[in-house]
């Protein structure tokens, strides 16, 4: 499955924004979706995830502020995020695999397909 993030900018504290997670190439409701984010000199972090079965998982960073969602009609994941702070700052990745297991849904190195990553900059 080939994937494509999008939505990425800049913000001011407070702001919301919607990236969206484009899917192609295989059956995209078969797949958990996660998102990573990658600040300057530090490692790739869980954001969240859902599953093919639309269980989601978040880090407890993000918590009550982001939401995950997925239109299989589409095949797009989508990541909302509200209440955007300048920590927030980051690259944006979304990921996906059709084999995690539930136990290394937070673990980047389970996906096996990535979208390319957009920019998010949070202003303050």
């Amino acid at each position: 499955v080939q994937l494509q993030a999008s939505g990425g900018g800049l913000v001011q504290v407070g702001d919301s924004l919607r990236l969206s997670c484009s899917a192609s190439g295989d059956t995209f409701r078969r797949y958990t979706v996660g998102w990573f984010r990658q600040a300057p000199g530090k490692e790739r972090e869980f954001v969240g995830t859902i599953r093919y079965n639309n269980n989601i998982v978040y880090a407890d960073s993000v918590k009550g502020r982001f939401t995950i969602s997925r239109d299989n009609i589409k095949d797009t994941a989508y990541l909302q995020m509200n209440s955007l702070r300048p920590e927030d700052t980051a690259v944006y990745y979304c990921a996906a695999s059709s084999t995690i297991i539930s136990s290394s849904l937070r673990n980047h190195h389970s996906y096996h397909y990535w979208g390319q990553g957009t920019q998010v900059t949070v202003s303050s």
